[in-house]
């Protein structure tokens, strides 16, 4: 029927007498032609000739002219299905009744009629569809097929054995002939038909009472079977160039439903079980706050004063009545139709004609009623029903025997349960069908959210209940896969924090469990004593229809607690577990659709029979990796050209092959999710063994699907990403491998059934190089190299890196990591052959090897860090290529033997090899700003890199290639460009450490200097210079030892050779006041040691102190204090030595200086004090038997008394 939408005409309000009734009607769909004028006949035209067009198909009666007649009181079993099915958007949310417009106008006629009602309700989410359940019929089926014997049994124990079906009367089929040549006249619009022949009295018999015997027929089905050609899915052919689209797609059967193939799955059935939408309009009707979904054939006119009548047939002498009255008044407002126009006969002749407006019929002489009343019945039979009829998927059946005032409610599927078959019920398929169409449309809203989620879960666990696994497969496999897309496993990391937010919408849930509570008497909702002993077997009663017209009366409790609220799930794991777990049902409901001779699939001849033997591959290491690698691209490769197999022989392009496909891609997304959160919980084992999985069941997809979609590629470099993270993360903590193992051994019954499943289809081996637990910390190293190499090779040869920059980026610098670590890895075995080399004294093979190894591992991790612009990390990794040339210079140092050591050229080469790296590294950075740590780590590798070599030249100056000065020079500069990169002023944990090497190369600089200056002869100029050098490079030593509380020996020794320098002075210094004036310089370095004898003599009672509690516990000591004590030794002896020198020196020229000029008082003082000490310096030397800590308390005593005079003697000499 190709239907148009007919105008939406707004809802009108009808003010009757004073009672408003709001009505308005809203038609969603016609396939009657624009109304045309009726055909007023003239008087005395007669109805029983038939007119000439009569029984001809008629657009403006409808699809079929033969409906106007025995049929049209008579609903089919299923109408209300049919129009489910076409406007499933309204089901289960916005409406709350779909039926029949005669079903409805019989509930609302309940109080006042006296005939019998039978009705099928069911229960779809907040909708209920109210069908005709023609008791009479059915029985009359049931005696052919055997089906609903236990209900005829029920139904003639418990409610009226008597009542039996009364034969239609001639009289019936007369006024039903009448009416339909009264309709054709009206439409022919000829005035008096052309006479026709004499046959023409069977002809009008014929194929009205046939007709209705056949309606008959056609309105009972068997119980509903599959149509035997669905395993072959008709809808194949039509769907094959529709590329699925993985993300959302509810399977091949809940792509959208205007393309759906669920029509053409279900079609074979809907035919002959009417479940066809077969209504001239369907109307959205909403009546005060009920809103309807209505099917009405009725047919509609155009003329009188409005756009549209209806017209009816009346014998001028019967009177109208109410149920007539009520008939006329629904149906003008179900259509929005504002006038009636009434035909009178007197046996068959035509009389007058009769306008009333719609609003005007409740006023009609002898029918009059009152719409209020109206009003109220329907609310309160709609209340009976919500509150009553909770079950989803249950057939109810509401009942009243005629001349009965009882309205009755029955549960069919908790009778019928006690029965064996659930497919006694003819409801059942329609119910599961309609209840998976709402589901899959709510599905397919993607803007609806999360909020919807509980509803959509449970119309789909009420529909898996009416199935049966071995008849309906797709069905059973296209819910469960629906149920797993419910669960968002997306954003996993986001998503713990928030789980669905689904508990608000309590007012569009009801309860799937619902038991119905016993309520307060008035509810009528349970018999008392005097019903008919059977009927606990109602759900409930009303127990006089009256009741339905007090306002009211029946209050709905249809808003039930929501216990359709979406699972909370506590954590991804418990989440990827019931998407599996739906997952698994899916692939158990395709895997026993196909039809197989036995459960092992044929072998392929192309395939070779996996051997169970230990293959080298496992355990060959890094080239056998290579090997596995490059097949493995060769594979995915292949995958571009379209070769595919299955195992288990499902035909691509049916049904099973694409829900397999969808099922096996979405556990693989759970599988990647849960190794994604064993991975965050360090648990790497169960990480491997998860990532495994998802590699396992990708492969089987790979293996079916023909072309891998983006989505799905970029998802493979997801998981082998992951797969690089988690075998890197193992080779990492090592320490753990036993219980990694454990973990990753360990599997589920469910997990094995997915594999299972999975091996119908392919061997799951492709990934197996990734996902062994390996024990080899290199191979494990190198595995996590290709993983990250094979998704970066996906990402190049699928076109995916525009198009994913982000993965891209990941992928890239987890190649870089990967190589610093595997570079690393083989530097650090380099070293460790270097520190074992004893024996022979040169640079074995293994060494350079290792090297070799180490270097191309750094350089092309530099390249994937520079080719993401990632400056930070390349610096990092110029750094290590840097300490690699360190390690080279380190190795071909001891290469000499250790005599007549010199520093050698390819030490110097290696050297200057490193510096070129680490300043390679500073300019990636850029600037301090970038990355202050990785800044300032470079800038001390490289201060250490010049030190070393600066220090190399000093001790093993190589004067057998170069000149003394040029080596001083040399050496000079390096120094000066180390402390250029030693940052001592910023504060850092590296501080006390950057001013050491700052003081240190200030030390030797000045050492140096003083060396040449002693051991130099000739140009004057030149010994200036270098002894100004060595002082300032002796004080800044100075300056920077003192701010270090942990090197009193480096500052005395430094001391001590400032000391040196200046005896060195006197000796060329001839004047006895310039002497003096050194002298006194000298005494005032000595004195400046007394913080460098207190932190010793500190250190010493420290020490002390922890030896005499050690021997009280009898514990043996652990010297804390990091004092080297035969450096204090060696250190105090040279002190004690100069210090006596200098002294006796100052007394002599004090005492020669006193007898040419004159006492001066100052020098007198400090003579007096120099002689003083000296004694006491001279008895202390003597005495032998003095500890090392006395030895200290006495200089630190004579060096504050030193201190004590130089504030007043040397006034006088400085």
């Amino acid at each position: 029927q190709v239907g148009h939408r007919g105008l939406e005409q707004p809802g009108s309000v009808l003010f009757l007498g004073g009672n408003e009734v709001k009505s308005s009607a809203v038609v969603k769909y016609s396939s009657a032609p624009p109304q045309a004028a009726f055909a007023r006949l003239q008087e005395k035209t007669d109805l029983k000739l038939p007119p000439a067009n009569w029984l001809r198909e008629s657009a403006k009666l409808g699809p079929a002219g033969t409906t106007i007649l025995g049929n049209n009181k008579k609903s089919k079993p299923f109408s209300s299905f049919g129009m489910a099915y076409d406007f499933i958007d309204s089901v289960g949310n916005d409406v709350d009744v779909v039926s029949d417009s005669e079903n409805i106008k019989k509930l609302l006629k309940i109080p006042y009629s006296k005939s019998h009602v039978s009705m099928a309700v069911h229960r779809i989410g907040r909708t209920l569809l109210l069908d005709e359940l023609d008791i009479q019929e059915l029985f009359m089926r049931s005696s052919q097929t055997g089906d609903w014997t236990w209900l005829k049994e029920f139904y003639q124990r418990l409610i009226d054995q008597k009542w039996q079906r009364k034969k239609k009367s001639k009289e019936h089929w007369y006024q039903k002939a009448i009416l339909s040549k009264f309709l054709y006249y009206s439409i022919n619009g000829d005035g008096a038909a052309q006479p026709v022949p004499s046959t023409s009295k069977q002809h009008q018999e014929g194929p009205v009472s046939g007709e209705s015997d056949e309606a008959g027929g056609a309105s009972w089905p068997a119980p509903f079977e599959m149509p035997s050609s669905l395993s072959e899915d008709p809808g194949a052919s039509n769907q094959g160039s529709v590329p699925l689209e993985p993300s959302y797609i509810v399977g091949h059967v809940a792509s959208a439903p205007k393309e759906q193939n669920l029509t053409t799955l279900f079609n074979d059935g809907e035919n002959s079980q009417g479940l066809k939408n077969d209504f001239v309009r369907n109307i959205l009707w909403t009546f005060e706050d009920i809103h309807m979904l209505v099917g009405s054939n009725m047919p509609i006119f155009g003329g009188g004063r409005y756009p549209a009548v209806s017209l009816r047939l009346r014998d001028n002498n019967k009177p109208i009545n109410v149920l007539t009255g009520i008939d006329y008044w629904l149906d003008n407002l179900i259509c929005n139709v504002p006038e009636l126009v009434m035909c009178f006969h007197v046996n068959g002749i035509v009389q007058k004609y009769e306008m009333i407006k719609t609003e005007d019929i409740p006023n009609l002489e002898n029918s009059n009623f009152s719409t209020k009343v109206i009003k109220d019945i329907a609310q309160n039979i709609l209340s009976f029903l919500k509150s009553n009829c909770t079950k989803e998927g249950h057939t109810y059946w509401l009942f009243k025997a005629s001349g009965s005032d009882i309205v009755k409610l029955y549960d069919l599927t908790t009778l019928c349960e006690e029965t064996e078959d659930k497919y006694q019920n003819p409801f059942t398929m329609p119910v599961a069908i309609l209840l998976y169409k709402v589901a899959c449309n709510m599905m397919l809203k993607k803007n609806q959210n999360k909020k919807h989620y509980g509803t959509i879960r449970t119309l789909l666990l009420n529909c898996l209940k009416l199935l049966d696994n071995g008849r309906h497969p797709q069905i059973i496999a296209s819910a469960n896969y629906m149920l797993s897309e419910l669960f968002q496993l997306d954003e996993p990391k986001k998503e713990d924090s928030t789980d669905f937010p689904i508990n608000g919408n309590s007012d569009e849930s009801y309860s799937e469990e619902e038991e119905e509570m016993p309520d307060s008497d008035e509810n009528g909702s349970y018999s008392n004593s005097s019903d008919p002993p059977d009927d606990n077997k109602a759900v409930a009663i009303i127990k006089s229809v009256g009741e339905l017209s007090v306002p009211e009366k029946y209050k709905s409790v249809h808003r039930i607690r929501p216990s359709c609220a979406f699972p909370v799930c506590h954590g991804t794991e418990e989440r990827c577990r019931l998407v599996l777990n739906y997952v698994l049902e899916g692939l158990k409901s395709v895997d026993s659709s196909i039809k197989k001779e036995s459960d092992l699939p044929a072998a392929d001849p192309s395939t070779p029979i996996p051997l169970k033997y230990e293959d080298e591959s496992t355990s060959g290491g890094p080239e056998c990796l290579e090997k596995q690698m490059a097949l493995f691209l060769d594979k995915m490769g292949s995958f571009q050209k379209g070769k595919h197999s299955s195992q288990s022989g499902m035909i691509p392009g049916s049904w099973q092959y694409k829900m397999k496909l969808q099922l096996i891609l979405k556990s693989s997304k759970a599988y990647y999710v849960l190794s994604d959160a064993a991975m965050i919980l360090q648990k790497y084992g169960r990480a491997l063994r998860y990532i495994k999985l998802a590699l396992q069941c990708h492969d089987t997809y790979c293996c079916l699907c023909a072309s891998m979609l983006p989505e799905v590629l970029v998802f493979l470099c997801q998981c082998l990403t992951l797969c690089g993270d988690i075998q890197l993360m193992l080779a990492q903590n090592a320490n753990n491998r036993a219980a990694y193992l454990e973990e990753y051994n360990y599997q589920t019954k469910e997990d094995q059934e997915i594999l299972h499943s999975l091996h119908r289809e392919s061997r799951c081996q492709v990934f197996a190089w990734a996902t062994d637990l390996s024990t080899d910390l290199e191979c494990q190293l190198s595995v996590s190299c290709k993983c990250y190499e094979a998704a970066y090779e996906i990402l190049l040869f699928s076109n995916l890196k525009n198009q994913n920059p982000e993965q891209h980026v990941q992928v890239l610098k987890r190649m870089g990591n990967i190589r610093n670590e595997i570079g690393v890895f083989y530097m650090n075995q380099a070293a460790a052959v270097q520190t074992e080399r004893v024996v022979s004294k040169t640079v074995s093979t293994t060494e350079q090897q290792l090297w070799k190894k180490s270097f191309s591992c750094f350089e092309e991790g530099i390249q994937n860090f520079e080719s993401i612009d990632d400056a930070t990390n390349a610096a990092l990794l110029l750094c290590n290529t840097g300490r690699l040339m360190r390690i080279c210079a380190q190795a071909h140092c001891a290469a000499e033997g250790d005599f007549k050591r010199e520093f050698s050229p390819e030490e110097a080469l290696y050297y200057n090899k490193a510096i070129d790296y680490y300043l390679k590294a500073l300019r990636s950075l850029g600037a301090r700003d970038v990355h202050p740590a990785v800044w300032d780590s470079v800038n001390w590798e490289l201060s250490t890199t010049y030190f070393t070599m600066a220090t190399l030249q000093q001790d093993y100056a190589p004067l057998s290639r170069k000149a003394q000065e040029q080596i001083e020079k040399e050496v000079s500069e390096a120094m000066m460009k180390s402390l250029k990169y030693c940052d001592v002023d910023t504060v850092s944990a590296r501080q006390p450490l950057c001013q050491y090497r700052a003081a240190t190369i200030h030390h030797r600089l000045a050492s140096m200097y003083h060396s040449c200056l002693r051991n130099q002869v000739g140009d004057e100029h030149l010994r200036k210079q270098h002894r100004v050098l060595a002082d300032l490079h002796y004080s800044k030593a100075v300056r920077l030892f003192q701010l270090l509380k942990d090197a009193p020996c480096e500052f005395l020794r430094v001391q001590l050779e400032r000391v040196a320098f200046a005896e060195f002075q006197m000796a060329s210094q001839n004047s006895s006041a310039g002497k003096l004036k050194t002298l006194f310089g000298a005494l005032d370095i000595m004195a400046k040691t007394k913080g460098a004898f207190q932190l010793i003599r500190k250190a010493l009672v420290a020490e002390s102190e922890q030896g005499k509690s050690a021997a009280e516990n009898m514990s043996p000591t652990d010297s804390s204090t990091s004092l080297n004590k035969e450096e204090v030794l060696k250190l105090l002896s040279i002190f004690e030595s100069r210090m006596s020198f200098l002294l006796l020196q100052s007394i002599k020229l004090l005492t020669s200086t006193k007898k040419k000029i004159g006492g001066i008082n100052e020098e007198e003082a400090a003579l007096q004090t120099n002689k003083q000490v000296y004694s006491l310096l001279l008895r202390a030397t003597a005495n032998r038997s003095l500890t090392l800590l006395e030895r200290v308390e006495v200089i630190l005593s004579l060096l504050e008394q030193l201190t004590q005079n130089s504030n007043t003697g040397n006034a006088g000499i400085q």
